[in-house]
C-alpha cells in the first residue's frame, strides 16, 4: 500500500485569535500561516507527489496550492469533503475560552467517542468518514501507481488527530493525547498487515528519504516480513 502526508493547513486569524473557525466560509491564512505553508512546501518539494488532495475549506486549499506551486509540474489539487473539518454545530465561531466552561468540553476533552456537538456531528462520525476516505484514496493510488506511491492529503487539526490514532490502533478517547500544529507534518504508510506512522507534528526535516526510489532491472522484490524486531535500519540516507 502507498504513504499519506498529513498536513495541516497554515494558521488562520481565527487560529490566532482562539475562536473555533469550524466550517465557516472565509477563513484564510495570515501572514504567519502563509510563511508556515511555504516552509512545509519547501520540504515537500523533493517529494513526487502521486496526489495532491484537500479539504475544500479555504485555508486548506490555500496551503495545498503553495504545495503544488513546488511540485514538478505543479499539478492539480484535489477536494474531497470526507476530509474537511469537524461539523461543531452551535460551536461553531465562538471563543474557546467560552467553550471551555460548558460541561459538553470535559466529554471532548476526556470521552470524546461520546461527544456530539449541538447541531453539527460526532467526533466519532467525524473520524468514521477521514479514515474511511484516507484508506480508500490510498488503496486506489496504490492500484494506480504502485506500493511505492506517496500523496498528501491537506486537513484539519481534529480530522489528523483522528486519523493517526486510527493508524495507532488508539481508541477514539485517546486521541487528544496527540497533538497537530498548524502546518505541521505528519507520515503514515499504510500495508496489508497494518498501518505505520512514520512521523507525526513534524514542522523541520528532510523528507527525502519518503521519494520512491527507481527500480533496478532484475531486482527482486523485497517481501513485506512485518515490523522489524528490533527497529530495523530505517531509510536509506539521502544521495548527495
Amino acid at each position: 500500500m502507498g504513504t499519506v502526508i498529513l498536513l495541516r493547513h497554515g494558521r488562520t486569524e481565527a487560529n490566532a485569535s482562539g475562536t473555533l473557525a469550524g466550517r465557516s466560509p472565509g477563513v484564510h491564512l495570515d501572514d504567519l500561516g502563509r510563511t508556515q505553508a511555504d516552509r512545509a512546501a519547501e520540504r515537500l518539494a523533493v517529494v513526487p507527489l502521486a496526489e495532491l488532495v484537500s479539504s475544500p475549506l479555504e485555508r486548506c486549499k490555500e496551503t495545498a496550492k503553495v504545495v503544488a506551486v513546488r511540485q514538478a509540474g505543479r499539478p492539480r489539487v484535489h477536494t474531497d469533503k470526507a476530509l474537511t473539518e469537524c461539523d461543531y454545530g452551535e460551536w461553531q465561531g465562538r471563543k474557546l475560552r467560552d467553550l471551555a466552561r460548558l460541561a459538553l468540553w470535559r466529554t471532548v476533552q476526556t470521552n470524546p467517542s461520546a461527544a456530539t456537538f449541538p447541531g453539527g456531528e460526532s467526533l466519532l462520525h467525524m473520524q468514521s468518514r477521514a479514515v474511511d476516505a484516507v484508506r480508500r484514496r490510498d488503496a486506489a493510488l496504490t492500484a494506480a501507481h504502485g506500493a511505492d506511491s506517496v500523496w498528501l492529503a491537506v486537513s484539519h487539526g481534529d480530522v489528523i488527530k483522528s486519523v493517526i490514532a486510527d493508524a495507532l490502533g488508539m481508541h477514539l478517547d485517546l486521541f487528544q493525547r496527540i497533538q497537530v500544529d498548524p502546518a505541521s507534518i505528519s507520515v503514515i504508510r499504510y500495508t496489508e498487515a497494518r498501518p505505520y506512522v512514520l512521523s507525526a507534528n513534524t514542522h523541520e526535516g528532510d523528507l527525502s528519504w519518503l521519494a520512491p526510489k527507481p527500480s533496478k532491472k532484475g531486482a527482486r522484490k523485497t517481501p513485506d516480513l512485518g515490523a522489524a524486531v528490533g527497529g530495523g535500519a530505517g531509510p536509506a540516507p539521502p544521495e548527495r
